[in-house]
């Protein structure tokens, strides 16, 4: 085998091996779905209260994003990637010590923790995916391990259903059994990634090779991409997109609860969830990955944000099956909004790849707005009129993908026809 063939061979594996950790976060974030749901039931609360599960989540990327992507220019991206595992694996035990104190607010607090090493594991991984191989076939690499992260949530959406949200649980309304479901789901999750961590500690060393083999380690300041407008530009789009598609998750067991939509029981609602609105971004990954070999990625985008715009339309103006079927489509176009605006703005921005990674993970922080808006308008009008918000987050996705057509990077040409796209 020749030296070339080898270090193909070791970048090959080393992609394998970070698409592992598209599943797991997928995995873990998707059951703040069903958690909701069981908080709300558990706590009393209203849907702006009960959409302060996620809110905490952004507050980690708006507060952590770019000093994660400082310490990954320091001390690479493998490095990162085990600390952020070890600090989701506290948090999810966090979680279950902080259920004894029957209180919703320490249990936002363990989920703070819980999402620090989510943001960082972001930062980190995201831009190696992308660089694992030539340039001109980013947009696929990162589309294909995301098809993995849509995986893990809908495997995760079907976990949390059926853990936290079993009918004798719901049925029972009793706070301790609720909270003790939810103890459940958290050990299991946070097992699984003591598990992923251990298997990532071993590899630790193939892996530094791999990356630094891509890529020499980057050192760059920690706002460097605010000088970039095109880095700017994305990260509005990058907020918009995660704010409009946790919104709609987060809302969606409820609101295919109502009898005049579909009056699903809450764990029917969530195997809806995890099938068709979480599955058809898994199936719609799959899909547009092999798409983005023979369609720009701009357009692409376009079409899916148009697609998503009309869909959000009919539900605003419709009730019953039509309405909440058109909810749960939207998750096939919003299949590759994520991975497409990252990879392109990562082409534009011409600043470091960790400094972009960590401005985009930071505009996270600013979707926030949009769960608070959705839980403000579900609680005056109704959750079918919240549904305004995301809409028009998906126009102005559509905007920057129009804007995004013409300036391709001279370094990430599109994917010869019949070229492997795969490292």
């Amino acid at each position: 085998m020749t030296a070339a063939e080898q270090d193909r061979r070791s970048t090959l594996l080393a992609f394998a091996a970070v698409t592992t950790l598209f599943f797991a976060w997928g995995f873990i974030t998707s059951n703040n779905d069903p958690l909701i749901v069981a908080l709300r039931a558990a706590f009393s609360l209203n849907y702006t209260e009960a959409l302060f599960t996620q809110i905490v989540f952004f507050l980690a990327y708006g507060l952590l994003s770019l000093p994660a992507a400082w310490l990954t220019s320091r001390i690479g991206p493998v490095d990162m990637i085990l600390g952020s595992l070890a600090l989701m694996a506290g948090g999810c035990l966090l979680v279950i010590l902080s259920t004894d104190f029957i209180a919703f607010a320490p249990i936002l607090a363990a989920l703070f923790v819980l999402a620090a090493g989510f943001t960082a594991l972001q930062v980190a991984a995201n831009p190696l995916a992308a660089d694992l191989g030539a340039p001109r076939h980013s947009h696929f690499r990162l589309n294909f391990a995301q098809a993995f992260n849509s995986l893990g949530v809908v495997v995760g959406v079907h976990f949390g259903s059926l853990v936290m949200l079993g009918d004798p649980v719901l049925d029972a309304g009793d706070r301790h059994a609720l909270l003790g479901a939810v103890d459940h789901a958290f050990l299991i999750m946070g097992s699984l990634l003591a598990a992923l961590l251990l298997f990532f500690a071993s590899v630790r060393g193939f892996l530094i090779r791999a990356a630094a083999y891509r890529r020499p380690r980057e050192a760059d300041r920690m706002f460097a991409a605010m000088r970039s407008k095109w880095a700017l530009f994305g990260a509005i789009a990058i907020g918009l997109y995660v704010g409009a598609e946790v919104s709609i998750g987060s809302i969606m067991i409820n609101f295919l609860n109502k009898a005049n939509i579909l009056g699903l029981s809450f764990e029917e609602a969530g195997g809806h969830l995890a099938n068709f609105y979480w599955g058809g971004a898994l199936c719609g990954r799959i899909v547009g990955t092999l798409l983005l070999t023979r369609v720009r990625a701009s357009w692409l985008l376009a079409a899916c944000a148009v697609s998503a715009v009309l869909l959000c339309g009919v539900v605003l103006t419709m009730d019953g099956p039509v309405a909440g079927y058109s909810a749960l489509a939207v998750g096939v176009f919003n299949s590759i909004m994520f991975p497409t605006i990252f990879s392109l703005t990562l082409e534009r921005s011409g600043v470091s790849q960790s400094s972009t990674s960590g401005l985009l993970c930071l505009a996270i922080f600013g979707g926030a707005l949009l769960p608070i808006a959705v839980g403000t308008i579900a609680d005056t009008y109704g959750l079918s009129k919240s549904f305004i918000v995301p809409l028009g987050a998906y126009a102005f996705i559509a905007i920057f993908a129009v804007a995004a057509r013409d300036r391709r990077s001279a370094l990430s040409p599109q994917p010869e026809i019949g070229a492997s796209p795969i490292p």
